[in-house]
C-alpha cells in the first residue's frame, strides 16, 4: 500500500485539518486515508486499494487553502532546507513591525489627545477624530500584524469553515467600522504575538521528538576489508557484516554484536534503565547506547535504517498521527463551538437593539469582544501538545507507547493479566537446590558440575556455570570432555570419571533406588527440573532447576493494586503445580495453567466482559493471539526484536517490570493534565462571555486573555517531558 508524507506549510490548528479533509479527501478515496501530525505540521497520504498518491494533485489541492504542500522526500534536500532569511524570520519580523507601529501610533495619539487616559478611553461624540496621520500608523500595525491572518481568513469565509482567523479579522473590521483603531491595531498585534509565541511553544515539543532521533551518531568508524585500516564514514554508508570499532565514552552508531572486547553499555536513551548493562563477546549492542570505559569491536547486523533506533523512531513519529479520544472530542467540539460562537456575537449585536431599543454601537462592540475570546486555539492546541509531550517522556523512559489512544488507556484498567515465562519470570533456568550423596558436599558437588558443564551452552548448563561464579568457585578443568546430545555429558574431573545428565541417562548406567525415584518424582511434580551427577561407583547428587521469578514481579503487583487494579491474573502454558509455585511467590490469587494460544485469548475476552478494561503483558510473539483480544497489549523486553514493537500497543524496551506502574501514572497524569487543560480553556472562556455581555471586557483584554490561555495550557503540558524515572508529581 503506497504511503506518502508533506509537509504542510501553514498548519496549526484543527480548522486547517478540517480543511485539508475537505479538499484532499476526495482525490484519496476519503478522510480515512489521511493521517495528520498538527505538531510536525504533517500529512501522511494513505492511497486505497489499488490506487496510487498523485502528489501534484495533492500539491495543488493543498494550495486552494492557502496552505503549501511539500512531499517529504523533497523536503528532507539540503535545497529545500536553504530559506531566505526573510522566509525563515517573517513572522516575527512582521509581529515586531506590528508591536513598533502600535507603540509609535499610541504615542502620536497621546500626544495629540494631551494624555494617556485621553487616548485609553472610548471617543466620546464631541472629541477630536484621529488625524490621518494617526489613523495610517495604526493601519499600518494592523496590516503588518494581519499579513498572513487575512488571506486564512478570506479561505475560511470561502469555504464556509469559520475558524480564528476568521473571528480576528471580523472583530479588527468592526472595530476600525467604530473608529477604535488603536484597539483594532492591539488586538491584530496580540493575536500575531500570540500565535508567534505558540509556535514557540510548540517548537519545545518537536525538539524534544528531534532529541529522540539525534541520540544516535551520525558516523562509524569501521574495519575496511581491502586494507584491514579503520575509515569513518556516515552510518548510511557502512556495509553489513562490517566491523565497527567504538572507543570508551564514545556512542554505538550501529546494531551489532560485540566481536572483541567488552564494557559497560548505558542503554538509558533507549530503556530507560538506571545503570549500565555490562556487555561482553556474543552480546548484542543497540545505536545510540553509550560505550563505558572500554574499547569494544562488534560486527553490524542492520543498516542504519533498520536499526532498533529507526523503529523507535518511526512509530514515535507514527504515534503522534492516531489521536486520543480526548483530542478526537476536541476537534468535534471545535467544529460546533466556532460557528455556535459567531451565531451567538451575531445575536449579541442585534437583538438588544432590535428588541430593547438599546445603542448599536455598544452592542455591536460587545459582539466583537466576545468573538476575539471565543477563539478556540487555547482549547485546540492544547491536547495535541500534551499527547506529544507524554508519548515523548515515555520513550524517554524506555516505553514506546504508538498513540494517544493507547496512553489513555492504561489509565482506566481495571485488570491485567500477565504471560508467566519470561514476563513474571527470566525466563531462564536457575539452580534452585543441590542434594548431594554419600560423602559429597554441596560446594564440591557443584565444582564438579561447573567443570564439565562450562563448555556446553545448554540453559540449565549455564545456570550450573552462573551459580559456580556467585559462589566464588573456580571449578578445576575437565578432561576427555564429551557431550551426549539431548542426554547430558561426561569427563574426567581430579582423574575421576564423572557423568551429569537426566534420569534415563543414569538408568542406563546404574540401577536406581527406590529412594532416589521418590526424590525425581517430587522435584518433577513442583514443577522443577533435574540433574543427577554420578561416577562409576556410585551417584553423587542432584540439582534442581526452575524458572527464575523476576525480583521486581511481587512488588510490581503490589503496585498495581495499590493503583487501583482490581484484578491481578497469570496465564502460562506450563503445568499447574509450577504456575501454583509461581503465583504464590509473587501473591497472585488467579491463575490459568496449562493453557494452548487459544485458551489463553479465551482467558483474556472473559476478563475482558468481566471487566471491561484489561492489558495484557507478554513477551510479544508467543503471545499475540491473546494480546490482540485485550484492550491494550504490552510487550516485555522489546529491545532488539522487532516483532515484539511491531505487535503490542505499548512496549517496554527494557526487562524492567517495575515500570508498569510508573506507566499508569504517567497515563493519569497525562489524561489530568489534558482535562485541566480542556476545563479551563472552557471556565475562561465562559467567564469572558458573560463580561462581554455585560461590557465589562474589552477587545484587548479578550485577546490579552485569549493569549495569556493558550500560553498556559501549552506549558502545562509541556510539564509532562520533565516526568522522569521516579515519575515526578503534578
Amino acid at each position: 500500500m503506497e504511503r506518502q508524507s508533506f509537509h504542510i506549510k501553514g498548519m496549526c490548528c484543527a480548522e486547517e485539518v478540517g480543511l485539508l479533509k475537505k479538499k484532499v479527501g476526495p482525490l484519496v478515496g476519503g478522510d480515512a486515508n489521511l493521517q495528520f501530525d498538527l505538531l510536525n505540521h504533517r500529512m501522511t497520504v494513505v492511497a486505497p486499494p489499488g490506487g496510487r498518491v498523485d502528489a501534484g494533485k495533492i500539491v495543488n489541492a493543498v494550495s486552494q487553502t492557502g496552505m503549501e504542500a511539500i512531499p517529504r522526500a523533497c523536503a528532507s534536500l539540503p535545497c529545500a532546507l536553504e530559506e531566505s532569511f526573510w522566509r525563515r524570520h517573517n513572522r516575527s519580523l512582521l509581529c515586531a513591525l506590528s508591536g513598533i507601529l502600535l507603540l509609535l501610533g499610541l504615542i502620536l495619539e497621546v500626544t495629540h489627545r494631551g494624555g494617556v487616559m485621553e487616548a485609553l478611553r472610548p471617543d466620546p461624540p464631541e472629541d477630536p477624530s484621529l488625524t490621518l496621520p494617526i489613523i495610517g500608523v495604526y493601519a499600518a500595525a494592523i496590516v503588518s500584524g494581519a499579513w498572513y491572518v487575512v488571506p486564512r481568513a478570506f479561505i475560511a469565509a470561502k469555504n464556509l469553515r469559520p475558524d480564528m482567523h476568521l473571528l480576528m479579522v471580523v472583530a479588527v473590521a468592526g472595530a476600525m467600522g467604530l473608529g477604535e483603531w488603536l484597539e483594532a491595531a492591539s488586538v491584530t498585534f496580540l493575536f500575531s504575538l500570540a500565535l508567534l509565541l505558540e509556535s514557540w511553544s510548540v517548537g519545545r515539543a518537536r525538539k524534544a521528538i528531534k532529541a529522540l532521533m539525534d541520540i544516535s551518531p551520525k558516523t562509524a568508524r569501521y574495519i575496511d576489508s581491502r586494507d584491514g585500516r579503520p575509515v569513518e564514514k556516515p552510518v548510511e554508508e557502512v556495509p553489513a557484516e562490517a566491523l565497527v570499532l567504538v572507543r570508551p565514552g564514545e556512542k554505538i552508531p550501529l546494531d551489532g554484536i560485540i566481536t572483541k572486547g567488552g564494557s559497560f553499555v548505558n542503554q538509558s536513551p533507549i530503556t530507560g534503565e538506571s545503570l549500565p548493562v555490562p556487555k561482553s563477546e556474543g552480546d548484542e549492542v543497540y545505536a545510540g547506547t553509550i560505550n563505558g570505559d572500554g574499547s569494544i569491536e562488534f560486527r553490524v547486523t542492520r543498516p542504519a535504517s533498520d536499526t532498533t533506533l529507526a523503529h523507535i523512531i518511526h512509530l514515535v513519529e507514527e504515534a503522534q498521527a492516531r489521536r486520543a479520544p480526548a483530542e478526537q472530542w476536541v476537534e468535534r467540539f471545535a467544529r460546533i463551538y466556532t460557528p455556535a460562537m459567531m451565531l451567538l456575537a451575531l445575536a449579541i449585536a442585534i437583538v438588544p437593539p432590535l428588541i430593547m431599543a438599546q445603542d448599536w454601537t455598544l452592542w455591536f462592540y460587545r459582539a466583537l469582544v466576545l468573538l476575539v475570546i471565543a477563539c478556540p486555539c487555547s482549547l485546540v492546541i492544547s491536547t495535541p501538545v500534551s499527547i506529544v509531550a507524554a508519548l515523548t517522556s515515555a520513550a524517554r523512559n524506555g516505553i514506546l507507547i504508538k498513540g494517544g489512544a493507547f496512553l489513555e488507556a492504561p489509565s482506566g484498567l481495571k485488570a491485567i493479566a500477565f504471560d508467566k515465562t519470561g514476563t513474571l519470570t527470566l525466563g531462564r533456568p536457575s539452580l534452585q537446590k543441590i542434594i548431594p550423596f554419600e560423602h559429597h558436599s554441596e560446594q564440591e558437588l557443584l565444582a564438579k558440575a561447573a567443570s564439565l558443564e562450562m563448555h556446553s551452552t545448554h540453559p540449565l548448563a549455564r545456570a550450573v556455570v552462573k551459580k559456580a561464579q556467585e559462589e566464588g568457585i573456580d571449578p578445576p578443568e575437565a578432561e576427555n570432555f564429551n557431550i551426549l546430545p539431548g542426554q547430558g555429558a561426561h569427563g574426567t574431573v581430579d582423574g575421576t570419571r564423572y557423568w551429569i545428565g537426566n534420569l534415563r541417562l543414569l538408568q542406563e548406567w546404574h540401577p536406581v533406588s527406590p529412594e532416589l525415584h521418590r526424590m525425581a518424582r517430587s522435584i518433577e511434580d513442583v514443577g522443577h527440573s533435574m540433574v543427577i551427577m554420578w561416577r562409576e561407583d556410585h551417584v553423587c547428587g542432584l540439582m534442581s532447576f526452575a524458572d527464575e521469578v523476576r525480583p521486581e514481579s511481587k512488588a510490581t503487583i503490589d503496585a498495581l493494586r495499590k493503583l487501583g487494579l482490581e484484578k491481578v491474573v497469570m496465564i502460562t502454558g506450563d503445568h499447574g503445580k509450577t504456575a501454583r509455585e509461581v503465583a504464590t511467590a509473587i501473591g497472585v490469587s488467579r491463575f490459568h495453567a496449562e493453557l494452548l494460544p487459544q485458551d489463553k485469548v479465551k482467558v483474556v475476552e472473559d476478563l475482558r466482559k468481566e471487566r471491561n478494561s484489561v492489558a495484557m503483558v507478554g513477551d510479544g510473539v508467543n503471545d499475540a493471539p491473546a494480546m490482540a483480544g485485550a484492550s491494550v497489549s504490552i510487550a516485555m523486553g522489546a529491545m532488539g526484536s522487532d516483532v515484539a514493537i511491531e505487535t503490542a500497543d505499548i512496549a517496554l524496551m527494557s526487562d524492567e517490570l517495575s515500570k508498569l506502574p510508573w506507566l499508569m501514572r504517567h497515563s493519569r497524569r497525562t489524561l489530568s493534565v489534558i482535562k485541566t487543560n480542556i476545563a479551563f480553556s472552557l471556565g475562561l472562556k465562559l467567564i469572558f462571555v458573560g463580561m462581554a455581555s455585560m461590557g465589562a471586557a474589552t477587545l484587548w483584554m479578550a485577546i490579552a486573555a485569549d493569549m495569556g490561555a493558550s500560553l498556559l495550557v501549552i506549558g502545562n503540558g509541556l510539564r509532562l517531558l520533565r516526568i522522569g524515572p521516579g515519575g515526578g508529581s503534578l
